[in-house]
């Protein structure tokens, strides 16, 4: 049994099945083949690119047939998954605020938003979606979609900050939705001088020996062109693996092998 991890779709369906038909998780017919093997997805499947629901549609299938299979395939939520849920509730109702005015369906926007997949939401999507967690522990690897320290403010383990942003996701209060966006939205934690520290703060509460995340593109960490990118990036002493290959802008989708081990 292995485990794989997935960054950013964004929309790119067909680029991400043929990623998965690569490593042997999906046959000519984008069904399940990867038996007992494990398969996460680190969030953002929408918003950027053609077909974001279609994307949560293969993905949702795909866990139907892997457990069938006795495998897994499971979903985090990324601060792309706020923001659809977050219009899909409250359009362009303002958002109360000291910066200006503020909505979701303006950041939706801004942030490529596609009104084909608003249009082909249904409840049954939203029920989904909002039930996924933001936080997991795989095997020592701690998962998350953003390179932030922010999860820590709605909790001081996984259960409590999977728990205190479902509780957000299903109920009505626009400012606390809006904050799950906010503060999923940050990034770079794990970067310059204080990166290995924060790292290391993170998994103190949450466990791990490496944290897994997508959100921030490999080429910008790095300063390259998205087509240049080869693999994953392990920074921060070690301690954290970004898998956002940046497929929106022309980068890879990145199905990654944990534990990942660099080629020396």
């Amino acid at each position: 049994m292995s485990v794989y991890v997935v960054g950013d779709v964004h929309g790119h369906r067909d680029a991400l099945a043929d990623a998965l038909r690569a490593e042997g998780l999906v046959d000519g017919d984008d069904k399940w083949s990867g038996a007992e093997d494990q398969l996460w997805f680190l969030g953002d499947f929408v918003d950027r690119g053609p077909d974001g629901v279609g994307v949560i549609d293969f993905v949702r299938s795909l866990q139907e047939q892997a457990t069938d299979a006795g495998g897994s395939v499971q979903m985090l939520l990324g601060n792309h998954e706020i923001l659809l849920l977050g219009m899909y509730h409250f359009g362009d109702r303002q958002v109360p605020s000291d910066f200006g005015p503020r909505s979701f369906a303006r950041s939706w926007e801004i942030n490529g938003g596609l009104l084909s997949d608003q249009d082909r939401l249904t409840p049954e999507h939203i029920e989904w979606l909002s039930a996924r967690p933001v936080v997991s522990l795989v095997d020592d690897h701690l998962l998350v979609h953003s390179d932030t320290l922010e999860y820590l403010d709605w909790g001081d383990g996984l259960d409590a900050i999977n728990a205190a942003v479902k509780e957000i996701l299903t109920g009505n209060d626009i400012e606390a939705f809006w904050e799950v966006w906010r503060r999923m939205t940050t990034r770079y934690a794990f970067r310059g001088p204080a990166g290995e520290d924060n790292a290391q703060q993170l998994m103190d509460a949450l466990g791990g020996t490496r944290i897994v995340h997508g959100h921030s593109v490999i080429a910008d960490q790095l300063g390259i062109h998205p087509a240049q990118i080869e693999g994953p990036y392990l920074y921060a002493g070690g301690k954290a693996l970004g898998i956002d290959g940046g497929l929106f802008v022309g980068g890879p989708c990145l199905v990654v092998e944990l534990p990942f081990v660099p080629e020396s």
